[in-house]
């Protein structure tokens, strides 16, 4: 079993998202085994197609530029990498993200390109789970969880790669204790 922690980042504005869609333009994510060891980063920028143009909001929050996802390859084309990367029809694994956005942002991206999302079905909320184990009932965000922890925040907060890696230390350290 390969555990994939990862992030999203996504298109934001203040209030509501021109066209009502957030799109997903930075996927980050570690491939961990049940042992805890690292085995794999995944790091990728998307080029969203609804909304192409960052807002200065986005671009503040997640230091991400306009550049970067002008460069970048568009959300079918990186799904399928990152898919190739796990392995998905080959490999025994879970998606392992800080809450339920994430998963419900890679099935609307999916959705919106008429892609399958049968492989975003083996999940696990470490948000929901971690706060379970540690009988919380204020959920927390990560950059606090880490604090909380002892531990220090590394990289760039609300940046995809950074925050993934953040999540993989919390995961690693309760590794036998999630549900899946």
């Amino acid at each position: 079993m390969n555990f994939i922690i990862y992030d999203l980042e996504a298109t934001c504005w203040r209030g509501r998202p021109p066209h009502g869609f957030n799109e997903v333009i930075e996927i980050g994510a570690y491939k961990v085994n049940q042992l805890g060891e690292v085995l794999g980063i995944f790091n990728k920028f998307i080029k969203p197609t609804v909304n192409p143009i960052l807002s200065d909001f986005c671009r503040h929050l997640t230091s991400i530029s306009q550049a970067d996802v002008d460069k970048a390859r568009t959300f079918p084309v990186v799904i399928q990498e990152f898919q190739d990367w796990i392995n998905v029809y080959e490999e025994d694994y879970k998606l392992c993200s800080w809450g339920k956005f994430d998963i419900q942002l890679l099935k609307n991206d999916c959705n919106l390109h008429k892609l399958d999302h049968e492989w975003l079905e083996k999940n696990i909320n470490v948000k929901g789970q971690y706060h379970d184990i540690k009988g919380e009932h204020k959920l927390t965000g990560l950059k606090n969880t880490i604090k909380n922890e002892g531990m220090e925040f590394t990289g760039t907060h609300h940046r995809a790669i950074s925050d993934a890696e953040n999540l993989a230390k919390i995961f690693v350290k309760y590794i036998d204790m999630w549900v899946y």
